[in-house]
């Protein structure tokens, strides 16, 4: 997201926290449980919304279909709780940059090990 529209970040944080509050407390389906809303981007008009999430464990696609299917619902609840007159169209998508960042730390261990192994060899 630019950097020109301060407006756009805030409401974006705004709807971050709303909704994690209303995944947390409200939802009663049990296909988002264990969904973490790690961030929101909102254009600058205000129109749209990307909002990522992360999983414990489960099937992202699922995870990614029910929550679009409750955007209705979630829409209502952010314009009961966000002085906005127009809430945002929500779209979600699975933020894989945790599990990439798990995949390289992983690694990262590793070459580690394998390092230690080569330098106790030649001793």
């Amino acid at each position: 997201m630019p950097a020109d529209f301060p407006r756009a970040r805030r409401v974006g944080e705004q709807i971050r926290q709303e909704l994690a509050n209303i995944l947390w407390r409200e939802m009663k389906d049990p296909r988002v449980t264990g969904v973490t809303i790690t961030a929101v981007e909102v254009t600058h008009d205000l129109e749209h919304a990307k909002v990522y999430f992360s999983l414990l464990s489960g099937d992202p696609k699922a995870v990614s279909q029910a929550l679009q299917r409750a955007s209705g619902y979630l829409r209502t609840e952010l314009s009961h709780r966000l002085r906005l007159r127009i809430v945002p169209r929500l779209n979600f998508q699975f933020d894989e940059s945790l599990e990439r960042g798990n995949r390289i730390s992983h690694l990262i261990d590793q070459a580690v090990e394998e390092d230690k192994s080569h330098h106790r060899d030649d001793e």
